[in-house]
C-alpha cells in the first residue's frame, strides 16, 4: 500500500511538473534558472504535503461557486500561484487592436512612451490608463490581458512603460521610483487637455497600483475627469513591502528585482556614464541597499528610508474622492495583507477592498463554468470599469467575495 502511495505522490509531481515546462520559455530557464527551481522545489513541497493520494489526484480540480473565488488546491501555496500562472500559455497578440505609440512629457527631458488603442471616437469612449509593476513594461502579460479585455469592454486603452522602462532608457535621465504619481497626474491631465477625454480610469498592478492610488489621492476631487481607480496588489507602504521582499522565503523574487535594476541601471550608466558611480554596485545584497545608494538618491530623497516613507500611497488614501478597487492576496509573499486593515481603507465609502485568503502576488488564478478566462482579478477589474462607466452592476461582480473582509470571516 505504502508503494502505491508513493507511487500517486510521483506520477501527480511528474505531471504536473511535465505540464510547467512544456510551456516554460526556453530563455527563461537558460537565464534564470533559480526562478525554475523554485517553481519545482514549491510544486514538490506541494505535492509531498498532500495527505492521501485521492488529495494528490484533486490538486488541479478548478472549485469555483457563482458566490466564491476559489483557487486551484495546488495553487493555495502563494508562490505558485505567484510563479505558475506566468508560464501558463496565453494569447496576448492583442489582435485586431488599433494601436499607436505616443510620447507624454511628463517634466522637462523626460518622456513616457504609451501605447494607446483608440476606440473610433476616442473623445465618447472612456479611457483607461495602465500602469505596470516593478521590472514590468507595458508588454508584460498582464498589461497586455487587461488591455484586449478593457478595449472590447469599448474603453480607450492606454498601457504606459514607467520612465526607463520597455526599452525607454534613452528617453529620460532618470530612474524611476514608486513616488512618481506626478508623471500620471500629468499624463491625465494632457489626455483632458490635447484629447477631450472626460472620463479616465487608472488601473495599476503592484508598484503601478501604489502610484495609481497615490495620484488618486493627491488629486483629490480637483479633477472632474478623473472617474475611478483599480489597484492590484499595491505596495502602498513600500517600507514594509521591502522588509518582506528582503525575507529568505522570498529569495526568489528578491534575486530576481535586484538583477533586474542593477542590469537597468548599467545600461542607464552606459548613456550617462558621469551621473552613477557603479563601484560597489556587484557588491550589493539587498534591494533596500540599492535603493539607498541609487533609487532615493535619484529621485531627490535623503535616504532609502526617507524614499519609502514618502512614497507610500497610504499618506494620501484618504483623499481620494472617486471609487476605487483594491484588489490583494492575505497570502500575497510581499505585500504584507496587514496594510490593508486600516481605517483609510476599510472605513472609506469609495474604496472597495477585495481580498481573497489565496492569490498570491499578481497571480488569482482560476477556472469556473461561466465563460471567464482563469485571470480572476482582470476580470473584476473589468466589472469594476462597467458599472463605473455604464452605472449597472454586474451580477455576482466585485462584490461577490465581499465577506472575506468582514471581521471574523475564516
Amino acid at each position: 500500500m505504502r508503494r502505491i502511495f508513493l507511487r500517486d505522490y510521483a506520477t501527480s509531481y511528474l505531471f504536473l511538473l511535465i505540464k510547467i515546462v512544456r510551456h516554460f520559455p526556453a530563455r527563461t530557464l537558460y537565464s534564470d534558472s533559480s526562478l525554475f527551481a523554485a517553481i519545482v522545489t514549491n510544486l514538490l513541497t506541494a505535492v509531498l504535503s498532500c495527505s492521501t493520494p485521492k488529495f494528490c489526484a484533486m490538486m488541479w480540480i478548478m472549485l469555483e461557486t457563482p458566490s466564491t473565488y476559489e483557487p486551484p488546491l495546488l495553487l493555495r501555496n502563494a508562490h505558485l500561484m505567484t510563479l505558475v500562472p506566468r508560464y501558463l500559455p496565453r494569447d496576448t497578440s492583442l489582435a485586431g487592436l488599433p494601436q499607436e505609440s505616443r510620447l507624454f512629457t511628463v517634466e522637462p527631458g523626460t518622456q513616457l512612451l504609451g501605447w494607446c488603442h483608440w476606440q473610433t471616437d476616442r473623445r465618447t469612449a472612456p479611457t483607461a490608463l495602465l500602469v505596470h509593476g516593478l521590472e514590468g513594461c507595458s508588454d508584460s502579460r498582464y498589461m497586455r490581458g487587461i488591455a484586449a479585455k478593457t478595449y472590447r469592454l469599448g474603453f480607450n486603452v492606454i498601457r504606459m512603460n514607467q520612465r526607463t522602462c520597455g526599452g525607454t532608457e534613452h528617453l529620460t535621465p532618470t530612474l524611476y521610483n514608486s513616488g512618481l504619481s506626478s508623471d500620471y497626474r500629468t499624463i491625465v491631465e494632457e489626455l483632458i487637455q490635447q484629447d477631450g477625454l472626460d472620463r479616465i480610469w487608472l488601473v495599476g498592478y503592484s508598484m503601478g497600483g501604489n502610484l495609481v492610488l497615490k495620484a488618486a489621492g493627491e488629486m483629490g476631487g480637483d479633477q472632474p475627469a478623473l472617474a475611478g481607480v483599480a489597484a492590484v496588489c499595491p505596495n502602498i507602504d513600500p517600507t514594509i513591502c521591502a522588509r518582506a521582499l528582503e525575507m529568505p522565503r522570498n529569495w526568489i523574487y528578491h534575486r530576481h528585482f535586484l538583477t533586474q535594476l542593477k542590469s537597468r541601471l548599467r545600461r542607464k550608466a552606459a548613456l550617462l556614464p558621469d551621473k552613477w558611480d557603479l563601484t560597489g554596485l556587484d557588491a550589493i545584497s539587498r534591494i533596500s541597499t540599492f535603493d539607498d545608494r541609487y533609487t532615493a538618491a535619484d529621485g531627490g530623497y535623503q535616504s532609502g528610508a526617507d524614499y519609502y516613507d514618502r512614497a507610500g500611497a497610504r499618506h494620501v488614501l484618504d483623499s481620494i474622492t472617486v471609487p476605487t478597487l483594491i484588489i490583494t492576496a492575505q497570502d500575497d509573499p510581499f505585500i504584507p495583507y496587514s496594510m490593508f486593515t486600516v481605517p483609510s481603507i476599510q472605513h472609506h465609502p469609495l474604496i472597495r477592498l477585495v481580498a481573497p485568503r489565496h492569490g498570491g502576488h499578481c497571480g488569482f488564478f482560476h477556472r469556473n463554468g461561466n465563460g471567464e478566462d482563469p485571470y480572476w482579478a482582470e476580470n473584476r477589474i473589468v466589472d469594476f470599469l462597467q458599472e463605473g462607466s455604464t452605472g449597472v452592476k454586474v451580477p455576482g461582480g466585485n462584490q461577490k467575495i465581499r465577506a472575506e473582509n468582514e471581521p471574523g470571516h475564516p
